[in-house]
């Protein structure tokens, strides 16, 4: 079986240095993880520059819905503008319509604002109704990867979703299944699904024992951080 590819998702200094010690392949880029991943800071990307693996930088200005209006979509090229300047490999978007279907007109715009960089489709899928006619807009954009939980909250609950739009993508784009995915439920994606890349977090919950920080609202009383240990070992299952 050939290698599956390992990327995972970090959100600052310390979980980049971790993802890449513990073996990731390539390495989606964020801030707020705990917001499903907003657009990384330039400073970051900066530092991310220096990884000796590929790095896709999140563009994603807000939390919430991806229904963005035209200035929006403005600080996403200027995001897309600070990615290139700091050569990552490529970025991560996604646009939705509130109908149910990919905004197809502004994910045109952002690729081909985004020329010369690796594109991935980020879980904006997960929001349609139509999988098939959402991938064959990705394939026509140019994307290279679609990130998907199959619709579902997890990768392993939306199973079946995920084998469906893997056989209808063939070897046109990759899907990579992402969305709780770890050491023990890989091992049913692996039995079940011809997996090419996936994508984890590879985190560990960390408790918050300054007060202080917790009253003046600085922090959350949990937080994710990546763990080196946890990406070596699911990068071992996925060897």
């Amino acid at each position: 079986m050939p290698k599956v590819l390992l990327e995972v998702c970090v959100d600052d200094a310390a979980g980049l240095a971790a993802a890449i010690a513990g073996g990731a392949d390539r390495i989606e880029l964020c801030s707020a993880l705990d917001l499903g991943g907003l657009t990384p800071s330039t400073g970051l990307m900066k530092l991310a520059a220096q990884a000796p693996i590929p790095v896709y930088a999140m563009i994603r200005p807000r939390a919430g819905d991806f229904v963005y209006s035209a200035r929006e979509i403005e600080i996403m090229h200027i995001d897309v503008d600070a990615v290139r300047s700091h050569s990552l490999a490529g970025v991560v978007i996604g646009a939705n319509n509130r109908d149910g279907t990919l905004n197809a007109s502004q994910l045109q715009n952002l690729t081909q604002h985004a020329n010369g960089l690796g594109l991935a489709l980020h879980r904006a899928f997960d929001l349609v109704t139509d999988f098939h006619a959402a991938i064959d807009l990705a394939i026509a954009l140019g994307f290279e990867r679609i990130l998907t939980s199959g619709g579902k909250r997890t990768a392993l609950e939306g199973i079946a979703s995920l084998a469906g739009c893997i056989n209808y993508a063939a070897d046109r784009i990759v899907i990579m299944p992402g969305g709780g995915i770890d050491t023990t439920t890989v091992l049913t994606l692996l039995e079940k699904l011809p997996l090419q890349e996936v994508h984890a977090s590879c985190s560990s919950i960390t408790s918050l024992s300054d007060s202080k920080l917790l009253e003046l609202g600085f922090s959350m009383a949990r937080t994710k951080t990546t763990d080196q240990a946890k990406v070596a070992a699911l990068r071992s299952v996925l060897a």
